[in-house]
């Protein structure tokens, strides 16, 4: 079981930046963790991905923005995001897969707001 827990958001201009951080109970190393977004009236998205290997995956409206990163030793992976939008406000999770056994767990949410 691992506990995953989001910090970072908060209310920011447009072109404005901020990171978030999530913070994991246990060991990162085998997981697949990933950072998805919900903003209201939507359905959850995919907002970038990082595997074991570092390999990064984004969606194409947050390509060459935002960047996923990972810190196996301090068990937390980052989500830097710049060059803020409104369309980027929603609740952000934090995510990890498992790979080897599909075992999947959230955070609870970070609120993200961009508005001038």
């Amino acid at each position: 079981q691992v506990q995953l827990v989001e910090s970072g958001g908060g209310l920011v201009q447009p072109g404005g930046s901020l990171r978030l951080s999530c913070a994991a109970s246990g060991s990162i190393f085998l997981y697949v963790l990933g950072w998805y977004r919900q903003a209201p009236g939507k359905q959850r998205e995919l907002v970038a991905g990082i595997n074991s290997g570092g390999s990064t995956n984004y969606a194409d409206s947050v390509k060459g923005r935002f960047t996923i990163s990972r810190d196996n030793a301090k068990n937390t992976v980052y989500l830097q995001m710049n060059s803020l939008k409104t369309e980027d406000t929603a609740v952000y999770y934090c995510n990890a897969v498992r790979a080897a056994t599909m075992n999947t767990y959230w955070g609870q949410g970070t609120q993200v707001t961009v508005s001038s």
